[in-house]
């Protein structure tokens, strides 16, 4: 895998050992970034987004709020100021009033609700008021918005969520919330989807707002992709601490995936793993992909003798953690656009953590 030097970036989650605690880091300022409970941002992205102070209205990247069709009144920025100094200059209101407007969600700039009375000001930038607050976005089921651009949204999904369906039913999909997220501000806008996760992986996986920024990424994916790392729970004790799997993966007429006897039979698919924590039942792996292949670390865990818990499809005969247990900790790419290095990373899920608990009961 080839590794980069990476530069600081606002938070971060960067794993201390096998609890996956998180440090803060950061580059330049110039993206939006959404934090979950457990969920970093990029360790070296453009830029921080003001946090909402109001409040009522859920904190999350990008345009988390829209304005009713009011027309606004709007300045234009002459020279640097500060965003309250800016207000006090042109409503002739006093410092609370203005203060309340900001903290109404009533002030955008460039199209953009912001809260934060000192947000920097730039000349040629327009900042707009509303007669009316803000009206909050709906609240988005199963997924957080970990960062947003004018290219890419990068996420983290919850196990249980698909990222996109099969067919055109009406099952909740990342990709339909992202859609209905994205045309909010726009009704022409549209999402791509650049990889996948399963329905019960989750994790940090990435979408595109173009065809352009999505055939770049797809095109040039070995190129882009700097990391790609899991962790996954797998049953019984791995006995050697590192190791890697290599094989040729095909698809069965029941639609599973499994590794071919014969070389260069199928499509070529590597993985290592890094044992983090393991007893008699269970064992904690890092994962890394050097291929990207359908269900390949499923399959590879099972061509390890130590399937995945919960996975069914793949040998596993244990239900412990009530899910899959597969988690993609971290995507680490260049950026489509800028050429900028971004890392997000998260923390491994507690329930994966459980059974190595000293009250831990016996899995079932």
């Amino acid at each position: 895998m080839n590794k980069r030097n990476r530069s600081t970036g606002r938070p971060s989650a960067k794993g201390k050992g096998p609890a996956g605690t998180s440090a803060a880091r950061s580059q330049k300022a110039n993206s939006s970034t959404s934090m979950s409970s457990g969920a970093s941002a990029s360790r070296s992205k453009p830029s921080t987004a003001s946090k909402p102070k109001h409040s009522g209205a859920p904190k999350r990247a990008g345009n988390a709020h829209y304005r009713k069709q009011e027309p606004p009144r709007q300045y234009k920025v002459t020279e640097p100021d500060e965003l309250l100094n800016f207000l006090l200059q042109h409503l002739k209101s006093g410092r609370n009033a203005v203060k309340s407007i900001l903290g109404r969600g009533q002030v955008s700039v460039d199209q953009k609700v912001i809260t934060k009375f000192n947000h920097a000001l730039t000349p040629g930038q327009i900042v707009s008021i509303s007669k009316e607050g803000a009206v909050a976005a709906p609240t988005m089921s199963g997924l957080t918005i970990l960062h947003e651009d004018d290219d890419i949204i990068v996420i983290r999904k919850e196990a249980g969520l698909l990222s996109i369906a099969a067919d055109r039913s009406d099952e909740l999909t990342a990709y339909r919330q992202l859609t209905e997220h994205v045309r909010r501000t726009d009704s022409r806008n549209r999402i791509f989807v650049v990889h996948r996760l399963d329905r019960d992986t989750s994790g940090v996986m990435m979408f595109a707002k173009s065809e352009e920024v999505k055939q770049n990424l797809q095109d040039n994916w070995k190129d882009k992709v700097q990391e790609r790392v899991y962790v996954a729970l797998v049953e019984g004790q791995v006995a050697k601490p590192v190791g890697t799997i290599s094989s040729w993966l095909k698809e069965s007429k029941t639609l599973k995936m499994y590794s071919s006897p014969r070389p260069n039979d199928g499509q070529h698919a590597v993985t290592h793993y890094k044992r983090l924590q393991s007893n008699r039942e269970f064992s904690l792996l890092e994962v890394r992909l050097e291929t990207g292949r359908k269900n390949q670390i499923r399959v590879h865990m099972e061509d390890l003798g130590h399937p995945i818990a919960g996975d069914k499809k793949y040998g596993s005969r244990t239900k412990t953690l009530g899910r899959l247990g597969l988690h993609a900790r971290v995507l680490s790419f260049i950026h489509p656009t800028t050429d900028e290095l971004m890392t997000f990373e998260t923390d491994i899920p507690k329930q994966f953590l459980y059974p190595f608990r000293t009250d831990a009961p016996a899995s079932k």
